[in-house]
């Protein structure tokens, strides 16, 4: 690991702020990375408000979408909400079917097949629209780049409203309004939202032509937090307040869907952590083993007990997803071994028997191990099939962009991303992709980096920082959880290898004169002999709450350990 402080703020502004707040050193450096520079920055930050949120008619092409809804109400047309199969499709399509329900019966949810149509607006799902009389489609989490399907829709007489959050390319689909922050002609304030985000404001929007407040839509907030959550966007600006809010619903009172979810992991105070690996996955699993469809019904469903049954079956999908990605998983670690490509800086696999619903997941975990830009690929048809994934700071869209003469299609970010080519190109796309790769990588990047928010004494931690530390949730991207490192620390002889397969460290540290606290470092057994026999060290980690038998502790939670 590559330990990386971050700079210290300027001394002018630390003073400034620690006087505006009365708050110590380290909670004024804290704030201050994160940009809050302020008395009244900070009060946002740590007392969000649904009145932070910005007009949603800032956003181009709003007032459109909404006369054009108003219009299908008023003559009693079908509207059909259209969304991906992920979190952030099947949140949104949710949401949006729920809310125009409310006041319009004839609204349908439709969701694309992952392996029959694959991402985003499809020519069949338009020929279904057309063959049922629907005469409008809201495209949510997708069509910013259909351009072409909705020229089709078009020409059979059906309108397209889009709710997207990607990146558009030059041309804007010839569609009754486009909503999407991040168009160059869009002045919206705040540009982040996820998809489901986006569909939020059109809700909001329309709400407010009936004289709804944004209060009112508190309900639909468990969905938003949920999509911000398994999206992984900046929990900042409205997502930090939406985020705030929805988990709050989903800690109260979660609509029924969710609330089967959270039965079955008898867990109660949920994070947005929480919602990420535990939430997430089992609404993920339903597009991913089986259909989208399965998640939009049990996030539409009022029934309690209908919602339950789903959630056991979206449940079995999920185990059979864990089970397949780590067959998966094994076989592609067996093939990196045998390969013996001990130079390469990139990882390339391929088998055409591997699930295209978890290769993704399976690029994560190969990246996770080897720390290189990872494509896992599968059959799909007549094509392969590929989820890329990236390290920490290496644009893999423009490396795959560099490589597009061997690629059919592809589309995605920074970080991830999607492709499809022929067969007999595959050998000419892993050799041209790992010559990018080593042409452009810095070989740093190659390291995993831990960054640092600032260094602590363990005298510095108290119950009173904890509490403040807490208010600084909930956390994710652009918030992250507080990472600090420590010095001159030993074990005091109760350091030892746990868990079942003894891979987890447990130690008992302290520095002269200093409290002593119980560190947890999952699968850092190897570091034992790092911190035997009175050995000084090292150590970076967050803080977090430990429960022992009814008594609540500050503990360590080690991310690495250095000599």
């Amino acid at each position: 690991m590559r330990w990386t402080i971050k700079p210290k703020p300027e001394s002018e502004k630390l003073d400034a702020l620690k006087m505006a707040l009365q708050v110590d050193d380290i909670t004024a450096t804290l704030l201050l990375q994160r940009g809050i520079e302020t008395y009244e920055e900070a009060k946002r930050f740590f007392r969000p408000s649904l009145t932070d949120l910005h007009d949603p008619f800032l956003m181009k092409d709003m007032d459109k979408a909404v006369a054009r809804i108003e219009k299908a109400i008023a003559n009693q047309e079908n509207i059909l909400v259209y969304g991906d199969y992920d979190v952030d499709g099947t949140t949104a399509v949710s949401l949006m079917a729920s809310y125009l329900k409310t006041t319009h019966p004839l609204v349908y949810t439709y969701i694309p097949d992952r392996y029959d149509e694959g991402y985003g607006v499809s020519y069949k799902g338009i020929d279904f629209a057309f063959e049922n009389d629907f005469t409008l489609i809201i495209a949510l989490d997708c069509g910013i780049k259909a351009v072409e399907k909705v020229d089709y829709a078009k020409d059979k007489g059906i309108d397209f409203i889009i709710c997207d959050h990607h990146r558009p390319s030059h041309i804007i689909p010839n569609a009754v309004a486009v909503l999407d922050p991040k168009r160059n002609d869009c002045n919206y304030p705040y540009k982040e939202l996820c998809g489901c985000g986006v569909g939020f404001k059109l809700v909001q929007a329309l709400a407010s032509k009936d004289g709804k407040t944004t209060e009112d839509l508190t309900p639909y907030l468990d969905l938003v937090a949920t999509a911000i959550g398994a999206d992984i966007v900046p929990i900042t600006g409205e997502n930090r307040v939406l985020a705030y809010f929805g988990l709050q619903i989903i800690n109260s009172n979660p609509r029924p869907g969710i609330k089967a979810i959270l039965n079955q992991i008898q867990k109660t105070e949920l994070t947005i952590t929480d919602v990420v690996f535990i939430v997430a996955p089992r609404i993920n699993a339903a597009g991913r083993m089986e259909h989208g469809n399965f998640a939009v019904k049990l996030l539409t469903e009022t029934d309690v007990t209908v919602a339950e049954k789903l959630a056991s079956e979206i449940n079995d999908f999920n185990q059979d997803r864990r089970d397949t990605d780590k067959q998966i998983t094994e076989e592609a670690l067996k093939q990196i071994e045998d390969q013996k490509e001990q130079n390469r800086l990139t990882t390339v696999v391929y088998n055409e028997n591997w699930h295209k619903g978890v290769i993704g997941i399976v690029a994560s975990r190969l990246t996770e191990t080897y720390y290189r830009p990872t494509l896992v690929f599968t059959k799909s048809g007549d094509k392969l099939a590929a989820s890329a994934r990236s390290v920490r700071d290496f644009d893999i869209y423009n490396a795959l962009e560099n490589c597009r003469e061997h690629i059919e299609q592809f589309g995605g970010h920074k970080y991830a991303a999607g492709l499809t080519l022929k067969e007999e190109n595959y050998e000419a796309f892993k050799q041209a992709f790992e010559d990018e790769v080593q042409k452009t990588i810095d070989k740093n990047l190659l390291v995993p980096e831990i960054k640092i928010d600032t260094q602590i004494d363990l005298n510095d931690i108290t119950p009173k920082f904890y509490r403040i530390l807490k208010q600084f949730a909930p956390f994710g991207p652009e918030n992250m959880t507080p990472v600090f490192m420590t010095d001159n620390l030993k074990d005091t002889g109760y350091g030892k290898c746990v868990g079942e397969d003894k891979t987890h460290l447990r130690i008992t540290v302290q520095q002269p004169q200093s409290n002593r606290f119980v560190g947890i470092g999952f699968g850092m057994g190897d570091k034992l002999n790092l911190i035997s026999e009175g050995k000084t060290f090292s150590a970076v980690y967050s803080i977090d709450e430990n429960e022992w038998q009814g008594n609540v502790s500050l503990q360590l939670k080690l991310r690495d350990i250095k000599a």
